[in-house]
């Protein structure tokens, strides 16, 4: 049997390979990929964890304390729009972009006939997020440029494709979102920049000022305007892309390779813009931030006048799995940081993680990260397969069924996961005690990049009104209750009997619930959207760890029966007294095996409620 991890031979969660560790990781992605795709995936996971947990989490320290600096004007006056960045950042630009980060999704990478799932993409960002969210965030939307490009874009727009997909850095460019003004906010149909066609120079001219623009300086740049004559509210506004630099030619996008050998623009070379100031951010430190004001700056019409908001809903759901895997990333390093921490650190005579009120916070971490990577990557895999049914010009009922359930699925995934790796980050802090709060020990930056997470992407009210619309436009509780059932179905080990049960009563409850709130007016549907939103998260959750622990202990290995079940109790069962009169000793029993992933073979399986001297079996197996 396998003892797990010995955290106490590490010092801290530094130069190691944050995909050998984190074995929650790699179980969700052998179930997500095919046999074949998980084959040829395996060793390159292994590589950028590997460089992940060297190169890039030093380099991503350093940035944080040297971040880009925005020089809006040269020596004369003249806009050039410059973002100066440390040599770290291209450092680690290059090694995430030619690891195939953003490519590997779009273009056959070497050694296979066709291009990764999404769920890829998805996968590197989450190992990403391990050193650096702030720089996920470019990362994230050069994917989602790609993919609105992919689906929307003509031949006008394919080199800004080649460019945002390249496997080749010198030949990269970057993508952004410019899609909040100051008086628009999350209501987006409220955004007042204009597009107006210039007859002259034969193409398109924006009109205004964005408010919150991450990687300000992006080549790939899709903005939202309103056309001359359009409408009021989101039917009304365009697409278009807004390259950094004014070019005669639209076919010749700036790459990095352009400016990190040319140096900055001339000051006729830069698009009708300016980059009026970076924000100074509490956290994200990596990616510049900027307020930008279009001043005729060329554009280029992505699709058709007056879908942009459809278009862009397509970039949002690709953009809000990616917020949730960097939650997930960002939950993954504070949880192997308090590891190491509480394996080394002693106080009254021996380690920290040997102590029952540690032992306890630690078990729960471990399990609230358990249940969110098992639920973002089951969103991926949706997002997945839509896509690729997209690609083959494949429809049907399945198809369908997975894109409703993705619908209302998305949404939830961003809003709970960034809650929780906010609350998961600022104990992390706490683990490490006052050197926690400190600038120089890494989970002072992973709790102010947490930070951003519940607003990066809709806030969770806004989040929660969308899941209410894919009730109601999807009839998205359909797929929802199939996929449910069907998990539940197929759980039947005696183990699991007691959990089954409680989330079988709970499942019922919530479809009270969905029925509840369609017979009642809008204004308390959407008072209870939110609760609604977290009552989703934990059913599915629960009914997705039931079927793992349910397979793995077919397979012979009973720890994810431990980890459902203490999610299970955590967010579905109310004990009496608060638990304290229930004589609950799991967290001293599950430790090892949830904590470290030691393995519990079926046959040595405690009862962790309630029967005599369970720690036995466990205790056993440590080897």
């Amino acid at each position: 049997m396998d003892d797990g991890i010995d955290y106490g031979r590490y010092e801290e969660g530094r130069n190691v390979n944050y995909w050998e560790l984190d074995r929650t990781l790699q179980r969700e992605l052998r179930r997500t990929y095919t046999d074949e795709a998980f084959e040829w995936a395996e060793p390159r996971l292994e590589a950028f964890g590997e460089t992940v947990g060297h190169m890039i989490a030093d380099n991503a320290d350093y940035i944080d304390d040297h971040g880009p600096e925005l020089e809006p004007y040269d020596k004369h006056g003249e806009v050039q729009n410059r973002v100066r960045y440390p040599a770290e950042q291209f450092e680690n630009e290059r090694l995430a972009y030619e690891a195939g980060i953003v490519a590997d999704v779009f273009e056959a990478p070497p050694g296979r006939e066709e291009p990764m799932a999404l769920s890829h993409n998805l996968a590197m960002q989450y190992l990403l997020c391990y050193a650096d969210p702030g720089f996920d965030c470019p990362v994230a939307m050069t994917a989602g440029a790609a993919l609105v490009l992919e689906k929307f874009g003509d031949e006008s727009l394919e080199p800004y494709l080649e460019a945002l997909t390249s496997r080749d850095y010198d030949d990269l460019i970057e993508g952004a979102m410019f899609l909040t003004e100051k008086q628009g906010g999350s209501d987006v149909g409220a955004n007042e920049t204009r597009a107006e066609y210039d007859h002259d120079a034969d193409c398109w001219r924006l009109y205004g000022e964005k408010w919150f623009c991450s990687n300000v300086d992006a080549e790939g740049t899709l903005a939202l305007a309103r056309t001359e004559d359009a409408p009021e509210g989101t039917a009304g506004l365009s697409m278009f892309l807004v390259p950094h630099s004014n070019l005669d030619r639209f076919d010749d996008p700036v790459t990095k390779g352009d400016l990190l050998e040319d140096g900055p623009l001339a000051p006729d070379e830069v698009n009708d813009q300016l980059y009026r100031r970076l924000k100074d951010k509490l956290g994200t430190i990596s990616v510049p931030t900027g307020e930008v004001k279009f001043t005729g700056a060329k554009a280029i019409l992505v699709g058709e006048e007056k879908s942009g908001f459809r278009q862009m809903a397509e970039m949002l759901n690709l953009e809000r799995l990616s917020n949730a895997a960097a939650s997930c990333g960002i939950m993954g390093r504070v949880l192997l940081e308090s590891k190491i921490y509480a394996a080394n650190r002693e106080a009254f005579g021996k380690p920290i993680d040997q102590h029952p009120l540690m032992r306890a916070d630690l078990v729960d971490m471990a399990v609230d990260h358990e249940a969110a990577t098992t639920y973002v990557l089951e969103a991926a895999r949706l997002l997945s397969e839509r896509e690729r049914a997209e690609r083959a010009d494949q429809d049907g009922d399945e198809a369908d069924d997975a894109y409703r359930l993705m619908r209302l699925l998305i949404p939830i995934a961003k809003l709970r996961t960034a809650r929780m790796a906010v609350d998961t980050a600022s104990y992390g802090m706490e683990v490490h005690g006052g050197n926690g709060y400190v600038n120089e020990f890494v989970t002072n930056r992973m709790l102010r990049d947490a930070q951003v997470l519940p607003i990066w992407e809709g806030t969770e009210n806004v989040l929660s009104l969308d899941v209410l619309r894919a009730l109601v436009r999807e009839d998205a509780h359909e797929p929802l209750r199939e996929a449910i059932e069907n998990r539940l179905e197929r759980v039947s080990h005696p183990a699991l009997a007691d959990s089954l049960e409680t989330v079988e009563s709970e499942y019922h409850e919530l479809l009270t619930a969905l029925t509840t709130l369609a017979g009642e007016d809008g204004e308390y549907a959407q008072l209870s959207a939110k609760r609604l939103a977290h009552y989703v998260f934990d059913v599915f959750t629960a009914a997705l760890l039931l079927e793992r622990a349910q397979s793995k202990i077919e397979d012979g290995d009973a720890r994810t029966v431990l980890v459902a079940k203490r999610f299970v109790a955590n967010e579905l069962e109310e004990p009496e007294a608060r638990g304290i009169a229930s004589g609950d000793r799991f967290a001293l029993e599950a430790f090892d095996p949830i904590v470290r992933y030691a393995s519990v073979a079926p046959d040595r399986l405690p009862d962790v409620d309630g029967i005599e001297n369970p720690s036995e079996s466990i205790q056993d197996d440590r080897g």
